[in-house]
């Protein structure tokens, strides 16, 4: 199997909440990174680097089940996730510089999306297995819609 890197653009809620109730004219923080489309993955994970140039918050840690083991992992405040158009507001869980940014199959599952390979457009539906989230992304690639898509070979 390959991987799917796609790129996504975070803010921070906080500060969007701030500025859109005239509480501050600073401009909300925002980072665009290249994230790991992960179907095993249930949340987003992201860089230690990434959550400090947004300046989020400790909220409270999980326990994550991973390849190693069980690993303890904070989580922060949200961000607003923004890909290809459509966005979302998700909890943020933080990973070491080691890893890549995770983003898990809660992206196909929130927003329903299915891209119909012949034409290369998004249109919803009602369920979406999570294994093929990542194999659905493979036309926006061939495009060059902000997708990566790199290493698809078996073996």
């Amino acid at each position: 199997m390959g991987k799917v890197i796609i790129k996504i653009k975070l803010t921070n809620l906080f500060d969007l909440v701030v500025q859109h109730r005239e509480l501050s004219k600073a401009k909300p923080r925002e980072v665009e990174v290249e994230a790991l489309v992960d179907t095993g993955a249930t949340r987003l994970y992201l860089k230690s680097s990434v959550i400090r140039a947004l300046g989020l918050e400790k909220l409270h840690s999980v326990i994550s089940q991973t390849s190693n083991g069980p690993a303890k992992r904070a989580v922060y405040e949200p961000v607003r996730l923004e890909v290809q158009g459509r966005h979302g507001d998700f909890d943020v869980v933080e990973v070491g510089e080691n890893v890549p940014s995770l983003v898990g199959r809660f992206l196909c599952h929130i927003w329903t999306l299915w891209w119909t390979p012949r034409t290369a457009s998004s249109s919803p539906t009602r369920s979406m297995e999570a294994s093929r989230c990542a194999r659905s992304i493979e036309p926006f690639a061939r495009e060059g819609l902000g997708v990566t898509f790199a290493d698809f070979s078996s073996p």
